[in-house]
């Protein structure tokens, strides 16, 4: 099979026949086509001109986070004050990303791409990183759909069940879809099965590489972009070493230099004290902020672990309420408007609860009132992870911004200082806390290790940033001397134990469970992690070497 009609050919003559140091340690059925040699070389280019600054960047982080666990705080950059204190705005906004009121998330599977871009949603964020498994048929699956979506010839139909034929699936005219945007990886992650002079290249050089050069020149015609999110940035270096990636692929596919539009995710505690900063070195192609707020929490523990005066309380007392994210929201705000780029909300993980209409009504009220919170405090938009929710949102944010977005909301009354971004929170762990940490964090892992990263838990629609709470939380009770539950029961090691040895009965029967067949597996590995010495960076570093 030959490339798809609407990918685009190689402009460059150097990037054209073999690709030397190049080696693809699986071959899928269908991976030749995906994987062109031409496609292959613009990795080649693209690995070899960004690994070193990755490498840096990503040994930068652990020299920081060093100095975290001797006692130092994150605060704001003396060297970029100037920055800070500039006149200066992003370049304009793109039409198609001027209205972003209601985006849905998800993974890259062809039913959920159909649904999600059929949804009534402004926005669909097709997500390779928090709720996709990247096993290798995962991601390639994924590149597929998305092409098929782009070309506007996805299907899928659902296997029979019950003598039924299943459902067929296809997708809305062009002009009723929701704008796609693609997450790809973080910096943190390596894909495995493309090795580059004997080295992985960086997962989500992958991701961006391989959807730009087979849909680039469709989106470019529709003034679509192609646009994307882009995750876990912790300073501006890292954000212009993505401006580096993306210009160089820019520059091989002949595109325009800035075509590729991107919105910069704030989930990682560092971050937050380099908005602007991150604004500016992706200024001519960056339209907008995200409170990634989940991903947040998680980065905040990760960041102060060694801080025993800041230990969050058990995850659902951790809301947007609490003092140092609700700086943290406003902040993103008033920095996103002073220079003319969307400040995007937080996600609704809530899934309709069909059997219970009262429980299913107090989900949606707690729906409303955080939708509320955030377009009343002028965020541009928000994030389901459920269509149900869509509605839902959609009437907030119309009845409460009539115009495209709240640019004009500046702000200006938001006065936040470096201890508001890390203000300790109040709060108590219980027994249930504890417990539930351990629950979602091994439900969601197995289904993660078994293929599945977007994974039904409770009625909430989980992806990998619940579980990174829930082991981070658990180290950090466990590595701190003298933390007790609300019950006096001291937290140590034969809590976990214990905890650990009645999951199973408390799952009761696996075999329904997303990822049943992994659960023994996700147990000793969350084990292992809680009584680690040291936090794991990433819980899908050392899960990533258990897959494919």
């Amino acid at each position: 099979m030959s490339a798809p009609a609407h990918a685009l050919p190689p402009r460059d003559p150097a990037i054209a026949g073999a690709t030397p140091g190049l080696a693809l340690t699986r071959q899928d059925p269908g991976q030749d086509a995906l994987l062109p040699p031409a496609l292959l070389a613009l990795l080649v280019s693209l690995h070899r001109a960004i690994e070193p600054g990755r490498q840096a960047r990503l040994a930068q982080r652990q020299l920081r986070q060093a100095e975290f666990d001797s006692g130092a705080l994150p605060d704001f950059r003396t060297d970029t004050a100037a920055v800070r204190e500039g006149d200066w705005t992003v370049a304009p906004i793109p039409a198609a990303l001027l209205d972003r009121r209601v985006e849905i998330t998800g993974p890259t599977d062809p039913k959920m791409v159909i649904n999600a871009l059929n949804s009534g949603a402004k926005v669909f964020m097709a997500d390779f990183e928090d709720s996709t498994s990247p096993t290798w048929s995962n991601l390639l699956t994924g590149q597929r759909a998305l092409i098929g979506a782009v070309a506007g010839d996805l299907q899928f139909a659902a296997p029979a069940t019950g003598g039924k034929p299943g459902k067929h699936y296809t997708l809305k005219p062009y002009e009723q879809q929701a704008v796609l945007i693609v997450r790809p990886r973080g910096w943190h992650l390596d894909e495995k099965h493309v090795l580059i002079d004997g080295a992985p290249i960086a997962a989500g050089l992958f991701d961006v590489a391989v959807f730009a050069f087979h849909n680039a020149r469709t989106l470019q015609a529709r003034d679509r972009g192609p646009y994307f999110y882009l995750p876990k940035l912790q300073s501006m270096e890292e954000a212009a070493l993505w401006e580096s990636a993306l210009s160089h692929i820019e520059a091989v596919l002949g595109l325009a230099q800035g075509q590729m539009k991107v919105t910069v995710l704030i989930e990682t505690l560092p971050a937050v004290f380099e908005m602007h900063e991150i604004l500016h070195a992706l200024r001519s192609r960056i339209v907008g902020l995200n409170c990634g707020r989940w991903d947040y929490i998680f980065s905040y523990i990760k960041t102060l672990r060694a801080h025993p005066d800041r230990v969050l309380p058990e995850r659902g007392q951790v809301t947007m309420t609490q003092p140092f994210l609700k700086a943290y929201s406003e902040l993103l705000i008033q920095t996103c408007h002073r220079r003319g780029a969307h400040a995007m909300g937080g996600m609704a993980a809530q899934i309709p609860i069909n059997d219970d209409p009262v429980a299913n009504e107090q989900a949606m009220a707690r729906v409303r009132a955080d939708k509320l919170r955030e377009v009343s405090a002028g965020h541009d938009g928000t994030w389901v992870a459920h269509p149900a929710l869509i509605p839902v949102a959609m009437q907030i944010f119309d009845e409460h911004m009539p115009q495209p977005n709240q640019h004009a909301v500046t702000r200006a009354d938001v006065h936040v200082s470096r201890d508001d971004l890390i203000r300790p929170s109040q709060g108590t762990i219980s027994r249930a806390g504890f417990e539930g940490n351990v629950e979602v964090c091994v439900r969601y892992l197995a289904a993660w290790l078994d293929g599945n990263g977007c994974v039904p838990i409770h009625w909430l629609m989980e992806d990998a940033a619940t579980a990174e709470i829930s082991r981070a939380q658990l180290w950090q009770w466990l590595h701190t001397e003298g933390l007790h539950l609300d019950d006096g029961t001291a937290i140590d090691e034969a809590l976990l134990q214990a905890t650990l040895t009645r999951l199973p009965a408390l799952l009761g029967n696996t075999t329904a469970m997303p990822g049943a067949s992994k659960v023994d597996q996700a147990i000793a590995l969350l084990d292992e992690l809680s009584r680690s010495q040291t936090l794991a960076e990433f819980l899908t570093l050392p899960a990533y070497a258990l897959i494919d």
